[in-house]
């Protein structure tokens, strides 16, 4: 289990730098969407592979970042019912998940995901959009993205077995979440006036 814990830390390690270098695609999407928008506002000039580069960008940050946030446990979850039960069961949903939910999910994705890159490429896909992107770079984003989420996932179950036997502590155990870290901050300020 210790073998497997160290490839986990590694894997960790690797969405971690990934996810962070990946963020900031945010800003430059950010930044073509509001240059985009001064110049068909005020030039009267749209290019349809700056729109199409918006949704690129955001793409390439939603699947290459959702690794990242499975890594800091803050994917979605019905966090009020998931809090009121015992530490316990949560920890068997969270095996359960991953083994009968993320991972096969991925691995359709995979599957289905590679042939649909291929294609892509061998054609040399282009948008149906006059002066559209090529298509394959934003295809081979979902066999990459669900690649590394696969791979995430499968340092997620590895971890979560490590705590449930008693081989190291939950590494979400004394996390706060952003939210109550913000309130906190916020009732200081006031308490402080």
């Amino acid at each position: 289990m210790q073998t497997l814990l160290r490839i986990s830390r590694v894997i960790d390690a690797f969405t971690r730098w990934v996810g962070k270098r990946v963020a900031w695609l945010i800003l430059a999407a950010v930044i073509v969407a509001a240059t985009n928008a001064i110049i068909r506002k005020t030039l009267d000039v749209s290019s349809n592979s700056w729109l199409e580069l918006q949704w690129l960008l955001f793409s390439v940050v939603f699947l290459l970042c959702s690794p990242w946030t499975l890594l800091d446990n803050e994917h979605i979850r019905i966090d009020i019912v998931n809090n009121l039960l015992p530490k316990k069961l949560r920890d068997i949903i969270d095996v359960v998940g991953h083994v009968f939910f993320l991972t096969p999910l991925c691995i359709v994705m995979l599957i289905t995901g590679v042939p649909f890159f291929l294609r892509s490429y061998e054609q040399s896909e282009q948008s149906g959009n006059a002066g559209g992107l090529t298509l394959w770079p934003a295809k081979s984003l979902i066999m990459i993205g669900f690649a590394l989420l696969l791979v995430q996932g499968l340092s997620e179950l590895i971890k979560r077995i490590a705590v449930m036997r008693g081989l190291m502590p939950d590494p979400h155990a004394t996390q706060v979440h952003p939210i109550e870290a913000e309130v906190d901050h916020l009732v200081e300020a006031i308490e402080k006036r």
